[in-house]
């Protein structure tokens, strides 16, 4: 049986070529998500907007499509129900009501007499506005520290044109992954916020691997075009990249299928933001090492080596 192969062994794409259109396409897409951002907004989950927290335990395994029905005709607004621990534990958010605590506590005895009496409140809490505004400012804060403690690293380990590439790159990926979320009006909480830190870390990944092919064959082949040795570093490496996307996909799509609602922004913020960070590696972070001016220093008098010369 011959094994799958997503891309061909001797692939040769011309990358490099194609850069100025993908500047424009990218370019593109983060202005378009930037005036979305600042105008539409985002579609924040009760973790940013304050709302009002729930810990039930059903009488027997928790009947959760049953609960969002009953919950969601009281006309409270957004209802998150998610199950956890054991099948009859059950934890309920709901937006915060208009109006002052008096609102908040009409509400919350709302559903508690809609839960009905087979039902045990073990916790309810009151989710101020301030803490929600503490949770944005702290996921802004997330972000930018982990995007500085990547250029960071890379800077280390690389020339100063690869962190700024790597990082432009993780910029794209995360203001055009916010986009979708406002296009979508998917709900945006702490979860999906997780699932965009994971997303950068999963997309340096893939950087990481292309960029250190690009330096071994800058050592290797010392004379050969930055343009065509760039395209031969991203074509060498399309197998593993692809193939890890892809694998990676197949499970994220079972569990946005299968998974429940609870976790749905999360895979769905997830499955977008790998395609995005694919194509970043490939089509975004390595291109801009050209306009970066990346150089190398040879020796006076140095020929290229056998290898490069037999390649070329």
């Amino acid at each position: 049986m011959k094994p799958l192969h997503l891309v061909p062994d001797e692939v040769n794409i011309p990358f490099l070529k194609l850069r100025k259109f993908f500047y424009i396409f990218s370019i593109s897409l983060v202005v378009i998500s930037g005036v979305l951002f600042f105008t539409k907004g985002l579609n924040f989950g009760i973790d940013f907007r304050g709302g009002i927290l729930l810990e039930i335990k059903t009488d027997g395994p928790a009947d959760i499509s049953g609960l969002r029905d009953n919950l969601g005709s009281l006309g409270l607004g957004d209802v998150s129900i998610q199950q956890f621990g054991e099948p009859d534990d059950v934890l309920i958010q709901l937006q915060r009501q208009d109006g002052d605590e008096k609102a908040q506590m009409a509400a919350l005895e709302t559903v508690t007499k809609a839960l009905g009496d087979g039902v045990s409140i073990r916790r309810s809490e009151l989710v101020g506005p301030k803490v929600g505004d503490e949770l944005k400012e702290a996921g802004i804060y997330s972000v930018v520290i982990s995007l500085a403690l990547i250029m960071f690293y890379i800077w280390l380990r690389f020339e100063w044109q690869f962190a700024v590439a790597s990082v432009i790159a993780l910029l794209h990926d995360v203001i055009i992954t916010v986009g979708l979320f406002v296009i979508s009006g998917v709900q945006f909480d702490l979860a999906t916020l997780a699932a965009i830190l994971t997303v950068a870390g999963y997309s340096i990944n893939d950087t990481v691997v292309v960029f250190d092919r690009i330096r071994e064959f800058m050592r290797k082949f010392r004379k050969m075009d930055l343009v065509e040795l760039l395209d031969l570093s991203i074509n060498t490496t399309l197998s593993r990249t692809v193939m890890t996307s892809f694998t990676t996909l197949l499970a994220l799509i079972a569990l946005f299928a299968f998974g429940g609602e609870a976790i749905r922004g999360f895979t769905f913020a997830l499955i977008f933001g790998i395609v995005i960070g694919t194509y970043s590696s490939i089509c975004v972070a390595s291109p801009l090492l050209v306009v970066f001016n990346l150089r190398r220093k040879i020796p006076e008098g140095e020929e290229a080596s056998t290898e490069e010369a037999g390649a070329l």
